[in-house]
């Protein structure tokens, strides 16, 4: 058995609640009763403007958005959505 390494709960927790909210806006992407309002842009903004009102600086959120953009290519494997 590995030892237990308290940061791996920390992680995990994080990434739960990242997995929960991409397959809760996957779900109302797909029963969007406002196709001209779409989803993801929405929350998208809703998600920087939450991370600002909690002490994240602009510069912050703008660079870490960026780089999310800049590493989803290879993660894709040049597919433009999961197959």
């Amino acid at each position: 058995m590995a030892d237990y390494d308290p940061d791996d709960k920390w992680q995990n927790e994080w990434m739960g609640t990242v997995d929960r909210v991409g397959e809760t806006l996957r779900e109302q992407h797909l029963s969007n009763p406002w196709p001209h309002i779409p989803v993801l842009p929405e929350a998208m903004k809703y998600m920087a403007t939450e991370l600002w009102d909690r002490g994240f600086s602009q510069t912050e959120i703008r660079d870490a958005f960026e780089a999310a953009i800049r590493e989803l290519p290879p993660y894709a494997a040049g597919y433009e959505t999961r197959p």
